[in-house]
């Protein structure tokens, strides 16, 4: 009986290899433009109509990823990233990723991998207890924002309407979020069955932040039309600007309105380890559901996003399902991951979150949470300097976003400038009806020169 893989030889050799390849890389990737120099279908093209039928050395398949597919590369992982936000990952993380592809586990049951439920469990009790987060708070992690959104989201129409699970939606539920909320919002209303026209986008002041006033002005006005209120989200750290919202105001809303509170703080939730950025959760205990993303600022490789919430047993009311009889088990009280969310495989990606939070330890994780903002605010500060440059909203964490006073035309050009450069990639909004070009400095390897480089180009210089 033929064996896939008759030994260990050929892998250990070209693992050795890889590993001396992402060292390398590692050190060396300042050498790659940022944003890749490709048009649509010229990877693709390089490649074959169909599979091989007798298979190649790993050597060979190494060559052809630097080859074929290295060219295709738009680095997140490069210390001048300064797009959408940063999903920079780290050494530590990369081999807790290595671990974990090679056990393969899947931890549908607390019976299926003891060893993967039970670290997910404490390495989210050290995150929530470093982050300065409330103690009370169960925590479940998923590959993404937008998932642990839909997750909370549904927990949110449960306590709404219980009878959803087995009837469907029978009433019309409202969603409320600031203008500025990140659309994942809108996407999780679309696969709840609430619609897209029932988020509604509460107007902000001059700081981008979400109004308590408004927000109880359209709870009132919907519920007087027949409407049923079922969740409120808070941003904690906005796409655009990193803006916060009000969440003692908002929270205090939502407690006398009995409406589930869902606070988003996917970006910046990760720099509360610094205690000085912990006003962030001021008003966090009326929160029903928060989100965070060690993936975006804690450098552990994506996908890493963790839900906490403080009703769990809504959660679980909201997915959990009786089990067919190939899924139930006699565990006792064992958590069962399973019952409060869509999956039933889990990957084990608390093993990079372990590896990340143990081997840098906090107090590194701090300082390099620090540089960072630190590195904004001299952006900040330079980009002032300039008379032909506006800032745009208040700088916020590692978010500044400006344009130049020339107008939209030339903000463009100046962002495809910087682009085209491939010494820095940023992305762009839209503020006020003007062309922004923002810049989140978030990678574990970022320095000044790198964030130098933007303003060499705003200069002409560069």
């Amino acid at each position: 009986m033929p064996k896939l893989d008759p030994n260990s030889n050929d892998f250990r050799a070209a693992g050795h290899k890889l590993i001396d390849w992402i060292g390398n890389y590692f050190d060396n990737i300042d050498d790659f433009d940022v944003l890749a120099r490709v048009q649509p279908g010229d990877v693709a093209k390089l490649f074959a109509a169909e599979a091989r039928e007798r298979g190649v050395s790993y050597d060979t398949l190494l060559q052809e990823f630097e080859q074929k597919l290295l060219p295709g590369v738009t680095h997140w992982n490069h210390p001048a990233f300064f797009a959408y936000f940063a999903i920079t990952g780290s050494q530590a993380g990369v081999l807790g990723e290595l671990l974990s592809a090679a056990l393969n586990l899947n931890g549908m049951l607390w019976r299926t991998s003891p060893a993967l439920t039970e670290l997910e469990t404490v390495a989210l009790g050290w995150l929530r207890d470093a982050l300065g987060l409330p103690s009370n708070l169960f925590g479940i992690i998923n590959d993404t924002a937008s998932i642990n959104t839909f997750l909370g989201l549904a927990a949110a129409r449960q306590t709404a309407a219980p009878d959803v699970r087995t009837k469907g939606l029978t009433k019309t539920l409202r969603v409320y979020c600031s203008e500025h909320a990140h659309n994942s919002i809108d996407k999780a209303a679309v696969a709840l069955g609430i619609g897209v026209d029932n988020v509604v986008h509460i107007a902000s002041d001059e700081r981008f932040r979400m109004l308590p006033e408004a927000l109880e002005e359209a709870i009132a006005k919907d519920r007087a039309a027949g409407f049923t209120p079922c969740a409120i989200v808070v941003t904690l750290g906005t796409t655009s600007t990193g803006s916060v919202d009000p969440l003692p105001a908002v929270g205090k809303i939502a407690k006398r309105e009995n409406i589930w509170l869902h606070v988003d703080a996917a970006y910046a939730g990760p720099v509360t380890l610094c205690e000085e950025f912990r006003w962030l959760w001021e008003g966090i205990d009326n929160a029903d559901s928060i989100v965070t993303n060690p993936h975006k600022w804690m450098f552990t490789p994506v996908d890493c996003s963790v839900l906490y919430t403080k009703r769990p047993d809504v959660l679980r009311e909201a997915f959990s399902l009786v089990p067919p009889a190939y899924l139930t088990t006699s565990d006792g009280a064992a958590v069962n991951y399973m019952d409060y969310g869509i999956q039933l495989g889990r990957r084990f990606r608390a093993l990079k979150l372990w590896m990340v939070l143990e081997h840098y330890g906090l107090e590194h994780l701090r300082e390099v949470l620090r540089g960072h903002v630190v590195l904004a605010e001299q952006l900040s500060e330079e980009l002032e300097r300039r008379d032909g440059v506006q800032l745009m909203a208040p700088q916020m964490f590692g978010v500044v976003v400006f344009a130049l006073k020339a107008g939209d035309a030339a903000t463009e050009a100046l962002l495809q400038r910087i682009n085209a450069s491939g010494e820095a990639f940023v992305s762009n909004t839209k503020l006020q009806g003007r062309y922004c070009v923002r810049v989140a400095i978030g990678n574990g390897a970022t320095e000044w020169k790198h964030v130098a480089k933007i303003l060499e180009l705003v200069d002409g210089n560069g």
